[in-house]
């Protein structure tokens, strides 16, 4: 089994929680379903599951009253046998984003509160536009991703003692011994090229063999454009297909800022607006927002009008560029304009799978730019993303305009500091 931190959220959940559901949303195959089967098995007597696309019948369930009382009396009769015993019983409605009657219903089942009740489901943000009544204040939502570097690093049975000997260059800010930081781009290009799906992670771990890696990273990609033919309203299925295919050219370009333009001479906000909403909805990508002042609180300083945007797995997104981009990378061989590109989507992914939102900075029409901003104890850092270990005008320039009180550069090298700069191996942005 992999090991994963969305465990710990549950558990919280659990403990915490009065009168409240837990919505668990995100991409199609990240093992939402797997993590909650397991989470009932360690925290349960019984377990009752629903799943709304394989079995359409389970949606008779929710058809008429949705008083509790009689929907669990439904329950019993669905399931011969099953016991609802309260306080020791896990109810599981998964795929609810094909029963809008299952969503409106989490309210009456909180309020009753004699069941813990975990409801999951993909492209939620865009399947329940129209439901008829949301269930404010009834209901937790929690994201999950596929696996960050650290689970893939565990998965590979990179203990954490192993993490903590390394974190402890980071905390203490101390050069890698060269043998450890060599070993850590190893397991880091290897996380690069298959990313955290767990199919993926699973697969690798089994052969070792990249084209396996690819084949399923493929399918994957695959399945995301079925579900963008299946369930995207009818008048942004292909938009919504292009903006998402054209992120390898948004990554290669020199600006990384998202150009309609790319894929359609006279693309206009306005016209695929809806089509990158739906997107991100579906957990398929995340959008980078730029600020036009880099200060506390970050969020009153979006310009939602310029924006970049990133695959939300490093692995898939790596995929998208073709089989060939997995050996230029694993061999240290990558080139060209795609390099810097890729590398950003690296931190992006290591940012939001933390949960941390992605910003950057900038000004204008200027060569400036900083690839993320990162708030700690409401002072802004600055965080500069480097595929080699060059030159750093903008953020030498950032750090003489704003004096923060550190301002970090991710490098494919070592760590070292000069003044508040930061040089660090890309590898410890997990530690942020």
């Amino acid at each position: 089994m992999l090991r994963r931190k969305i465990m710990n959220r549950l558990l919280e959940w659990k403990q915490t929680k009065k009168q409240e559901c837990l919505l668990l949303v995100g991409a199609r195959q990240i093992g939402k379903t797997f993590i909650v089967r397991e989470f009932a098995k360690q925290n349960y007597e019984n377990f009752v599951e629903l799943n709304f696309f394989k079995h359409k019948e389970h949606r008779d369930v929710f058809s008429g009253s949705l008083d509790a009382i009689t929907i669990c009396k439904k329950i019993s009769l669905l399931f011969e046998g099953v016991e609802l015993i309260p306080g020791k019983t896990l109810l599981f409605f998964d795929e609810i984003q094909d029963c809008g009657q299952a969503r409106t219903a989490l309210k009456f089942l909180a309020e009753d509160n004699r069941f813990d009740v975990i409801a999951s489901g993909s492209m939620l943000g865009v399947a329940f536009k129209q439901t008829k009544s949301i269930p404010v204040g009834y209901e937790k939502k929690l994201e999950m991703f596929a696996l960050d570097f650290e689970e893939f690093m565990w998965a590979k049975g990179f203990g954490d003692e192993k993490v903590a000997m390394i974190k402890e260059y980071f905390d203490k800010k101390l050069k890698v011994d060269d043998f450890i930081n060599d070993k850590m781009f190893e397991h880091l290009r290897e996380y690069m090229v298959v990313g955290g799906m767990p199919a993926v992670v699973k697969a690798f771990l089994e052969t070792s063999n990249f084209a396996t890696v690819h084949k399923i990273q493929q399918d994957i990609i695959n399945s995301y454009l079925d579900d963008i033919a299946k369930y995207a309203p009818t008048t942004e299925r292909i938009k919504a297909r292009d903006c998402y295919l054209s992120i390898p050219q948004q990554l290669a370009k020199e600006n990384k800022k998202f150009q309609y333009s790319v894929f359609d001479k006279d693309g206009k906000t306005r016209k695929y607006a809806n089509s990158l909403d739906w997107l991100v909805d579906a957990g398929l990508i995340k959008i980078c927002t730029n600020v036009s002042t880099p200060s506390f609180p970050i969020v009153a300083y979006k310009e939602p009008s310029y924006f970049k945007v990133y695959g939300a797995d490093i692995g898939i997104t790596v995929a998208m560029f073709g089989f060939e981009m997995k050996a230029a990378i694993i061999n240290n061989t990558l080139k060209g304009s795609s390099k810097g590109g890729i590398y950003e989507n690296l931190i992006a992914d290591i940012l939001l799978k933390k949960y941390l939102p992605l910003n950057y900075y900038k000004p204008g029409e200027t060569q400036q730019e900083i690839e993320f901003l990162y708030t700690k104890e409401q002072s802004i850092i600055p965080i500069e993303v480097k595929a080699g270990n060059s030159a750093t005008y903008s953020l030498d320039r950032y750090i003489e305009q704003f004096t923060p009180d550190e301002a970090y550069k991710f490098v494919f090298g070592n760590l070292g500091s000069f003044g508040t700069k930061l040089t660090m191996p890309l590898y410890m942005a997990l530690f942020l």
